[in-house]
This record gives structure tokens, sequence and C-alpha cells, in this order.
């Protein structure tokens, strides 16, 4: 144990090698059972506290909620094999998390236990690992509101990898799911009322998605960085996107009730990508294009006389050289329609461009920018040139 590291409390049959964990209530320490030599992962809180908090008792109630509501383990949840006290102490023996750097835990100076937040230090994570890890955070969110409970506090760091499955966990501030549930947790995770139910729990939930699809820090929602253009063209992520955005709406009514609520949506917005992909007009041309290719092999002689004959004048330089570019934009409140040169900007089936979105395909070059929303007046942006400006953000 190094100098800096505190002296390890008595726990019985194990012993404490390294605290690899600080909380507002406890400590995580990296513990080798003494008969088996198996390594876990021990929370130790205690008893005794200046002041008159209770974190100690709040733990005890909140493990006894979850053995009493949860009947079964579930994949996604974080095991707890055993809870116990000492006389200075309350401490429960947990799973150990994968190291931080790969492979198995190991009882080294070195280890670090595999959360979330560390990997998302190193950036935004693939379409396809944001995908995996959203449908296990859900999954493991939904056992909990099924089970009549709210966790309170879902967010990065508490996302613990086991065995390379993602295990929502600590379970220090879990709660029955009612309206009159105490405004308490992580504050940037926390809904802008307060009201920390199943809504809260979906909102965090909804930026946690966001951290991993833009590698962006949850305060910066809903600005999507330099993965603008990604998320726009990648299907998975698109669809995180919108998830992500229902999620964190600012009214708890108009977002998903709880987390099966949250994967219906998301079963929803699935559906939706795939028929608005499937006939959008950009498809249907890529298609009659294609079979225009065909049909120019069979007949491509005749074609090419004919267009030697009539050939159009060619565009000018400029029009050769106008760039297209993809810019988001983002308002609050949300839901605002974007103005652009003095008109609504329309999706190909004809509905407006809400905030926040991403416009594709716009040409680059200067442009007057305002935003539209019911009820308030018109919120002009200023010229905007999108060559250099590809994120434009507005506020009432």
């Amino acid at each position: 144990m190094s100098l800096s590291q505190p002296a390890p409390p008595e726990i019985p049959d194990f012993d404490l090698l390294r605290q690899v964990g600080r909380g507002g209530f406890g400590d995580v320490w990296l513990a080798r059972n003494r008969a088996t030599g198996h390594l876990r992962a021990i929370k130790v809180i205690p008893l005794q506290r200046v002041g008159s908090a209770d974190p100690a008792g709040r733990e005890i109630t909140s493990l006894t909620r979850l053995e009493a509501n949860l009947h079964q383990k579930h994949p996604n949840l974080l095991d707890i094999h055993h809870v116990g006290r000492t006389e200075e102490h309350l401490f429960y023996v947990m799973d150990l998390a994968d190291d931080a750097a790969g492979g198995r835990p190991e009882a080294t100076e070195t280890y670090q236990p595999a959360t979330l937040e560390r990997r998302l230090a190193a950036g935004p994570l693939s379409a396809e690992e944001c995908w995996r890890l959203t449908e296990e955070l859900l999954a493991g969110l939904e056992a909990l509101h099924e089970a009549g409970m709210v966790h309170r506090d879902v967010k990065p760091a508490n996302c613990l990898f086991v065995g390379g499955t993602l295990k929502l966990a600590d379970f220090g501030l879990l709660t029955e799911a009612h309206g009159a549930v105490s405004r308490i947790g992580t504050e940037t995770y926390m809904p802008p009322d307060g009201r920390m139910d199943t809504h809260a729990d979906v909102y965090a939930a909804g930026l946690v998605i966001f951290e991993m699809l833009t590698g962006l820090p949850a305060r910066r929602f809903p600005t999507l960085g330099n993965r603008a253009e990604t998320i726009r063209t990648d299907r998975q992520m698109a669809i995180l996107n919108r998830l992500a955005l229902a999620a964190c709406q600012r009214e708890p009514e108009q977002r998903p009730a709880d987390a099966e609520a949250m994967e219906r949506l998301l079963d929803e917005l699935i559906h939706d990508v795939q028929r608005s992909w499937t006939h959008s007009p950009t498809l249907r041309l890529i298609v009659l294009g294609t079979a225009l290719v065909l049909f120019a092999v069979l007949v491509g002689t005749l074609l090419d006389a004919a267009r030697n004959t009539r050939r159009p004048s060619p565009p000018s330089a400029v029009e050769n050289q106008a760039e297209r570019v993809a810019v988001s934009f983002i308002t609050e409140p949300f839901e605002a329609q974007i103005l652009i040169d003095g008109r609504a900007v329309l999706k190909p089936d004809g509905s407006p461009y809400r905030t926040p979105d991403t416009v594709p395909d716009l040409p680059a070059g200067q442009h007057e920018v305002a935003f539209r929303l019911e009820g308030k007046p018109d919120l002009p942006a200023g010229r905007i040139d999108f060559s250099i400006t590809r994120e434009v953000e507005a506020k009432w």
C-alpha cells in the first residue's frame, strides 16, 4: 500500500489491498477473499459520520429495497454477493470490474476499474459499440423500473464493465418509483424539473447515449461537435441521436415514461428510419440511376452520339465548385423551425426541420439564419457563413 493510501478498514474474511474508487458516501476497495483467493470489489461506508447525514442508513435502505424487489440477478446489473456490518462500517461485496487497461483484473498497482467514464475519456465510441451499450444500459435500467425502483444516479462512472458487459452499478441512491422522490444524485445528469422518478433515469440515460455518440461531456448536450456528419449519415447513430433527444426533453411528460417505454421508442425509431431510408428520394434516385446505367451499357453508342449533337453548355466554374455542407442547428427551447434566407428548411417528406437537428446538403456561403417557435417572436441568429460555421446555437 502506498503512503498516500488510507489504512484499510478491517473486513471479515477479506484483505483490502488498495482503494480503487471514492464516492460521497463511501470508498471502494480491491479485495481478496482469504479463503478462496478470489478478487472482489468491496464498498465500505462509515457507520458514524460528522453531521446529521446517515449514508450507511441510506445504503442499507437502498440495498434492502434492491433485494426485496429484484427477485433474480440481471446480466446488466452489478451483482452484490454479500452485505455485512462491523462495529465501524457497513460493507458490501461485489463483482470486480475489468481492468481499464484491458484484460482480467489483477491485484496490481496499475489496476483501475473499467467504467464507461474511463472509456469515454479516449473519445466517442463506434456505432456498433454505442448500439450494444445502449441496449445493455436500457436492459439493466428496465429491470429496476419493472421492479418499481428508480436508480437516481445513472451516469458513465456508474456503468462498469465485467467480462466486457456493461453493468449498471452503485445502488446507494435507489428508491421506490413515485412522484415525491427527493432531488438527489449527480447535478449534471439531473433533469431541469428536478423530479427524480423514472423520467429522471430516462433523462440521464439519454445524456449517457449522447456522450457515447459524440465523445462530448453531458453539459454540451445537444451539440454534436465534429461528429455531426458521422451521426447524420450512419443509420445506427442517427437512431440513437433521436432517442437521446427524446429522452432529454425538458418537460418530463414529453420523455418516455421509463426504460421500457424508451426501448419501445427505440424500436419505433428503427422502423421509422428504415422506412425513410428505403423510401427516400435519394434512394429512389440511386435505384433509378442504376437502371439507367444498365440501359446505357446496352445503347451506349447511340446515347453518346445524341449527347455529342445536343450537348448543353457546361456549367460555370462557380457552379462546378459550389460546396454543399451539413450544418447543425440548436435552440433552447427545442422544436424550433429553422429559417434560412427567410424560408423554412424542409425535409424530403415536406415536414420542417426542427431543432436540434443537422440539415444535410446546404449550400456553403453566407446565409441569414433565424428560428421560429410557436408563441415566441422569431429569433434571428444573424448572417452565418456555412463554409466556416457548421453549428448554429441560439436561445430565446
